[in-house]
């Protein structure tokens, strides 16, 4: 996968085959301490220990949509080419929690994507459209945060599929995107000065 919001969605499914009716995720980028971390919890129905083991494993998935389990191997392998690793954390019937990190300027770390993409597939598939999703992206203490309760109650009987709610939902979630990108070019120069200071000493 060339995009990380690819394997994020893989996961966000995984929670959804898992029955969880509350899902949250969370992108937090510390571009100063060089890191990036995203962070998938569900309610959903968990897994004992010997099976949440048994999840990194390529040839293992409870999934019935696909033969093979490599959405998580294959995201794990792409955060330790990357300095970062992938661990999980499972409870019978009280959830999963996926947390994966990466050395966020790693050559070989893939962009994150269409995250706006992947959040309305998400969103607007069949069951995510009725549970509850708390999305949160944080750059350097900047950050863009969205819950389903929240947009609901503005739209009351309104479903989160109806076109003009798929529009809105697209440009709200895009512009909020948006608004993070001058954090990251903001520490982009302050190290890019810091480096030229230290080679003129």
């Amino acid at each position: 996968m060339r995009e990380l919001s690819l394997h994020i969605l893989d996961v966000l499914e995984n929670a959804l085959e898992a029955g969880a009716t509350e899902v949250e995720l969370e992108i937090d980028e510390d571009l100063r301490a060089d890191r990036l971390m995203i962070v998938v919890r569900d309610n959903g129905r968990g897994m004992d220990a010997q099976t949440a083991r048994r999840a990194l494993d390529p040839f293992f998935t409870t999934r019935t949509t696909r033969h093979v389990g490599l959405g998580l191997p294959l995201f794990a392998a792409a955060a330790r080419r990357c300095e970062g690793d992938l661990s999980l954390e499972s409870t019978p019937g009280r959830g999963t929690a996926v947390t994966v990190t990466f050395r966020h300027s790693h050559l070989d770390r893939a962009p994150l994507g269409d995250v706006t993409g992947t959040l309305l597939a998400f969103l607007l598939s069949e069951r995510g459209a009725e549970l509850r999703f708390v999305y949160h992206h944080r750059v350097n203490g900047r950050s863009f945060d969205l819950d389903t309760v929240v947009i609901r109650a503005e739209l009351g009987d309104i479903p989160l599929p109806h076109p003009l709610v798929r529009e809105w939902l697209r440009d709200y979630i895009s512009e909020g995107e948006a608004e993070l990108v001058p954090a990251h070019q903001g520490v982009m120069v302050e190290t890019q000065t810091e480096r030229s200071e230290g080679e003129n000493q």
